[in-house]
């Protein structure tokens, strides 16, 4: 999975930022150096400033870049896929497989976002509601009649659900807990 958006990724590069969104679940961004990052990716911790302006800058180009690639899968998912239940099927499996596959980016989101310079975390607030609005508009199109507020819940939930793998499916297998939130996200979005 490409977790940068709008430069030509380098392994080098997608190393460091797998590495740090795994030492920022565990640790933490403030409990994570730079050094610590350079270790885990094999390069040393001054050489991560030839890929990225600072930690914070590695950090908002780990969150803008997931939100992105999040929003173009949905939109991707949106054009293949022209029945509403389908769409919503999709949408959820989309979410599922990348909820199962890094976790760690989903803890990261959670714990870290408000040590994002100002910009970025703005960024990627505008990419997340662009994001949730693909998955309303999906839900409105299946299942019963609802007003807003209960169309964005029920999305919300289905997120909760989903995005609870970091803590929920750690001890079963990916085939199982996929299953399990696929077919408990589809039912707190009433499909």
């Amino acid at each position: 999975m490409e977790l940068t958006a709008g430069t030509a990724p380098t392994r080098r590069r997608d190393q460091i930022l797998v590495e740090a969104a795994r030492l920022f679940a565990r640790h933490g961004f403030h409990g994570t150096s730079i050094d610590g990052i350079g270790a885990a990716a094999g390069v040393s911790g001054p050489a991560i400033y030839r890929h990225f302006p600072s930690k914070e800058g590695l950090l908002a180009e780990m969150l803008v870049g997931i939100s992105e690639y999040l929003l173009d899968g949905a939109r991707t998912i949106v054009a293949a896929h022209p029945d509403p239940g389908g769409r919503l099927t999709a949408l959820v499996d989309f979410q599922v497989e990348f909820a199962l596959t890094r976790p760690e980016l989903i803890t990261v989101q959670d714990r870290d976002l408000a040590s994002l310079p100002d910009d970025s975390r703005r960024r990627v607030r505008a990419l997340q509601r662009a994001y949730v609005e693909i998955w309303e508009d999906a839900i409105i199109r299946t299942g019963p009649p609802r007003d807003a507020d209960q169309v964005r819940t029920a999305a919300h939930a289905a997120f909760g659900l989903i995005n609870s793998t970091p803590r929920s499916a750690a001890h079963t297998s990916p085939e199982v807990a996929g299953a399990v939130l696929a077919s408990m996200a589809l039912a707190a979005v009433g499909a």
